[in-house]
């Protein structure tokens, strides 16, 4: 009797960890970091792609786009050759955000003598390289197109 209820508190054990790593989602972090449509354009297929694969499978995933340097006018709202498609994403694509880098949005201020104005739904962080740094360290793979 003692055996039988070992077993079925350890195979219950295992269940609920399979469970819980099951439902683990799929983590990505897409890097744009050049003033070029066609890399952003890149960016934004494979975070489709990626988001429609596993979706599409039943699982979950977690896209972060984060733009810094030069690819951060990819999510300035005055000059973003893919604005119209990015807000798309907002709308189609939840499980995809986009990261802005605090100091590139500094640099461009600098220059420009203004801020500059952010599509709808980016976030800023404090800085690209860290933050990709920081989401490496919680298990995602970083990916740059």
């Amino acid at each position: 009797m003692k055996r039988r209820m070992f077993l079925g508190a350890l195979l219950a054990g295992a269940l609920a960890a399979g469970a819980a790593q099951a439902a683990d989602p799929h983590k990505l972090a897409l890097q744009i970091s050049d003033n070029d449509p066609a890399k952003m354009t890149a960016v934004l297929d494979i975070a489709a792609n990626v988001s429609r694969h596993y979706t599409g499978k039943g699982e979950e995933v977690d896209i972060a786009v984060v733009a810094f340097n030069a690819g951060i006018g990819m999510l300035l709202a005055d000059r973003s050759p893919v604005a119209d498609r990015l807000v798309q994403f907002e709308h189609s694509m939840p499980n995809v955000r986009f990261e802005a880098c605090n100091q590139s949005l500094a640099g461009v201020e600098k220059r420009e003598g203004k801020k500059p104005p952010l599509l709808p739904g980016v976030t800023v962080v404090d800085a690209g390289v860290p933050e990709l740094v920081d989401l490496a360290e919680q298990g995602y793979t970083i990916v740059r197109p």
